[in-house]
């Protein structure tokens, strides 16, 4: 015997049925789509270049983002901005996972060998503070601007001739044609200077990454965290104010030290509510005030405590400034393995872990404000840069 089913019922199986397939239609929809746009052949880079690959996603709304290189893990975020330190092949995995489900796409990425100059390639900005060497290293002419100086700062560190920052605040800013790249553990990098055996005068160095790409220093700055960065006497967002002297000042011989011709030659005040001077010494008789830069200069950093400094003499003739334990330039000798900078130092402004893969710029500070008696300020002196990652 038939049996027929009643008109409600049926329309009530054909009801769940469709909202049973109408659910699954709903949820494929969900499930992230992934788009690399590669080329053909994927990716080709040169190592020690950045690679970025912005996917375009759709479905991906809250989604969690893993890039991976076989069992290591490159990123978790949606664009990945990595660079390579050897030529050779690799695939690449990105893993898109929402609470749909997860979706997947490898791609291949070529590395290509490529031979780079160790050392600096440009020079963005050259500001050093008043000081002995100011105006002499590198030598300033009639008529010369910042643009000027800046070349000339260039063509001494492309020449490995080291370049005066003068005094507190003074600094250089550099750039690479290749990324340094932070390899764990190892010394990535040294700024050479011409510290030697109890005196050096050190230099705070911040680090940059060109993130966006555009070849100029605008990104974010990083500042190496050296053995002194956490140190109570420490300043940081120290700030100092320089005058230039008139050209008819009367100088202030010290009595007591005849080879300083005016101790009140430069005046300074700072964000500390102190001033004081920069002396003159018989050995060099040139303007210390940077002859391009107005009639006063605002410079800014981390300052170091002065009390590195001693007069071990006790009569000013003998001074000592011993090396910083890590993390300066023109602290350690060039041949010493701790003048050696490694970018896991480098920290954001509230003193947390930057966690850089490479950086292209480097910036210089002269780190202290004091001076040595007859040896004159404490002026960091840079010679260049070294990749130590390359062989």
């Amino acid at each position: 015997m038939k049996r027929h089913l009643s008109w409600p019922t049926l329309a009530l199986i054909l009801g769940v049925a469709a909202c049973s397939k109408n659910d699954d239609a709903t949820e494929l929809k969900k499930i992230p789509a992934i788009d690399l746009k590669a080329p053909a052949g994927g990716f080709t880079i040169d190592q020690s270049q950045w690679l970025r690959i912005a996917p375009q996603l759709t479905n991906a709304d809250g989604a969690t983002y893993v890039w991976l290189s076989g069992a290591d893990t490159l990123s978790t975020s949606r664009d990945l901005l990595h660079v390579f330190a050897a030529p050779g092949e690799t695939s690449l995995e990105l893993k898109v996972k929402t609470a749909a489900g997860e979706a997947k796409q490898t791609v291949k990425v070529t590395v290509n060998a490529q031979v780079y100059t160790n050392g600096v390639f440009k020079v963005f900005d050259y500001v050093p503070a008043p000081g002995q060497f100011t105006n002499v290293l590198p030598s300033w002419a009639e008529g010369d601007d910042a643009a000027k100086m800046i070349a000339k700062a260039e063509e001494s560190l492309k020449s490995n001739r080291a370049i005066s920052l003068g005094g507190f605040g003074g600094y250089v800013v550099m750039g690479f044609d290749h990324t340094i790249i932070n390899i764990p553990g190892a010394y990535n990098f040294q700024v050479t200077g011409n510290a030697f055996n109890n005196w050096a005068e050190p230099g705070v160095i911040q680090v940059s990454a060109d993130v966006n790409r555009n070849g100029l220093p605008d990104d974010t700055w990083y500042e190496i965290a050296g053995s002194d960065y956490n140190h109570e006497k420490t300043v940081h967002k120290y700030e100092i104010t320089y005058y230039k002297p008139a050209a008819d000042k009367v100088p202030t011989p010290n009595n007591d030290y005849p080879f300083i011709t005016d101790s009140t030659y430069i005046k300074w005040t700072d964000n500390q509510g102190k001033s004081g001077y920069y002396s003159k010494n018989s050995f060099h008789a040139q303007n210390y005030f940077p002859n391009w830069k107005g009639d006063k200069l605002v410079l800014s950093g981390t300052k170091i405590r002065e009390d590195h400094l001693r007069d071990q003499s006790g009569t000013g003739s003998y001074y000592v400034l011993p090396a910083l334990d890590f993390g300066y330039a023109d602290n350690w000798s060039n041949g010493d393995e701790k003048s050696g900078i490694k970018i896991s130092w480098a920290v954001d402004d509230k003193g947390k872990p930057a966690n850089l893969k490479g950086i292209d710029f480097i910036r210089v500070h002269t780190g202290m404000r004091a001076e040595g008696g007859w040896l004159g300020e404490v002026s960091t002196e840079v010679g260049g840069v070294k990749d130590l990652n390359l062989k």
